[in-house]
């Protein structure tokens, strides 16, 4: 890799996490590690988020020796069984359905590596959703489209009104890249975002 590249890569296509990356305001390019993401038959899937984050952030690295690689996954569950991205209106007012007056635990998995040294870490964020009429999960879902989401609603913006409540460590587990406890992993691979120098 060039040394005019920054030697930090996320290891994503996922505009939402380049968009949280971007807050800690250190230099970076964002790679898609195209993996296979098939489960494991019986994986749990708190399992499954960590080892795609973790083989994410290890084929970038061996693509491009010398840098520090953040490999992230998340995985949304209602008692237990994992809830995928809806792609259109039809399945997400199903799941929206199916989720009114539930609990989601979603697993924001995240992993850091220098080619050498990986670390890991998964934050649970759990998501209370109220009662939900018909009228007000296509309201939503007009709104906000948010097929490629699972469980069907942003937390971010809109999909909050559809929340009883939110309880997590990390605000920004939800959205997909939980920032706090990258701050902590990146500063062991000599990354701090508060060091003086940083732009």
């Amino acid at each position: 890799m060039p040394d005019s590249h920054p030697r930090l890569i996320l290891a994503s296509s996922s505009r939402y996490r380049r968009e949280l990356l971007a807050r800690l305001r250190l230099p970076f390019a964002a790679v898609s590690p195209d993996i296979d993401e098939t489960p494991v038959p019986g994986e749990a899937p708190a399992d499954l988020a960590l080892r795609l984050s973790v083989s994410k952030a290890l084929a970038i690295a061996q693509r491009h020796p010398g840098c520090i690689v953040i490999g992230s996954d998340q995985v949304a569950t209602a008692d237990g069984r994992p809830i995928g991205k809806p792609g259109d209106f039809a399945r997400a007012q199903a799941q929206l359905r199916e989720l009114a007056g539930r609990t989601v635990e979603f697993h924001s998995a995240l992993a850091v590596t220098d080619g050498q040294r990986v670390e890991k870490a998964d934050v649970v964020t759990q998501c209370r959703f109220r009662p939900l009429s018909d009228a007000a999960i296509a309201a939503y879902l007009r709104a906000e489209e948010p097929y490629d989401t699972a469980g069907s609603a942003k937390a971010e913006s809109l999909g909050i009104a559809l929340m009883e409540y939110i309880r997590s460590d990390d605000p920004t587990a939800i959205i997909g890249l939980p920032l706090i406890a990258l701050t902590g992993m990146l500063a062991t691979f000599g990354l701090d975002p508060l060091a003086a120098g940083t732009p």
